[in-house]
């Protein structure tokens, strides 16, 4: 078995041949290969060596390769399981098309024709992996690939979660909650988040493509986090004057600071994207009192932190009282 670093295009992994590297992170690398047996292309995701030896890690890698073989839908991203493996690996489909966020860089802003078209093709993927019990969990530009018309595909169940299924380990802040630009108010406050939650990081997204920026800022991720827990986001329409005062209000559904008040399923918030001329306007206090943006002071970013990091806590004192009792 050769080292990840000395796989190169042309070798063969089992019945895959390695055609090329097309990316790398910390925790894996992505190759495009071709199935010898079929001639179809696929991703193969092979987890860094480290990863291996890390039961943490190894856990949410399996996990994610658990639910995504267990979706089969024409705008998710599908994961065939091997039976006989001679390494760590996993097979996907091949996505042809770009991710959205190098869209967006290129792009700046997308007109709300073809912004509400993207986010009518994630809602459908939503509405499916939701009502099979799964929640994404880590929304963002980095994980939709758009071909070239504009049809998507969701990629990247790495931190998802399966509806009655553990609380999954810590690897790491951010990766464990979500991407702080993106990540729900109840995320941040340390619950696990659900559908509601994915609807939420959307409407940022669908803001995002609006207007060329995302509606929380701040100097680091816990104040860009805690920011939504005290501040209403600079309206859509302040953001981006070419957007609708039905739009508008549609983005303040996606975004209600309380899951209870926000779009309850993907089919609601695609029903008003369909529908904009039959979305009704609310009298808003975030339209008036916007300005007056809270300060987060020092201590209750450490509340917010703390309540976070909870969870974290308690599995860190399980896998040593597990590693004493072994």
């Amino acid at each position: 078995m050769k080292p990840l670093a000395e796989i190169e295009a042309g070798q063969e992994l089992d019945h895959y041949r390695i055609d090329a590297a097309i990316a790398e992170s910390g925790m894996a690398s992505i190759f495009r290969a071709t199935d010898v047996r079929s001639g179809r292309k696929v991703a193969i995701k092979i987890p860094n060596a480290s990863l291996e030896l890390d039961p943490v890690r190894f856990d949410r890698f399996k996990r994610e390769e658990e639910i995504g073989s267990t979706l089969d839908h024409p705008n998710v991203m599908r994961v065939f399981p091997e039976a006989q493996q001679s390494r760590l690996y996993m097979v996907m489909e091949w996505c042809e098309g770009r991710l959205l966020r190098q869209i967006m860089s290129e792009k700046g802003t997308l007109p709300p024709e073809r912004a509400i078209k993207i986010t009518l093709g994630i809602l459908k993927a939503l509405d499916y992996i939701h009502n099979h019990g799964v929640v994404h969990r880590d929304l963002k530009p980095e994980n939709i690939m758009v071909d070239d018309q504009d049809n998507i595909k969701l990629i990247d169940f790495g931190i998802a979660l399966r509806e009655g299924a553990k609380r999954l380990t810590f690897i790491g802040f951010t990766q464990a909650l979500g991407t702080p630009e993106y990540i729900s108010p109840e995320q941040v406050k340390g619950k696990r988040g659900d559908a509601r939650s994915d609807l939420y990081s959307l409407g940022i997204m669908l803001y995002e493509m609006l207007s060329g920026k995302t509606p929380f800022s701040g100097p680091s991720p816990l104040v860009v986090m805690n920011d939504r827990l005290v501040s209403h986001p600079v309206p859509p329409r302040v953001a981006a004057p070419n957007i609708s005062l039905e739009l508008q209000e549609v983005l303040y559904r996606a975004l209600e600071r309380d899951p209870r008040n926000r779009y309850s399923s993907a089919r609601d918030f695609a029903r008003d994207l369909e529908h904009l001329d039959q979305v009704g306007i609310a009298d808003r206090t975030e339209l008036r009192h916007w300005r007056k943006r809270s300060e987060v002071g020092p201590r209750k970013i450490l509340l917010y932190s703390a309540l976070a990091l909870i969870p974290i806590l308690v599995f860190l004192a399980m896998l040593m009282l597990a590693r004493y009792h072994h």
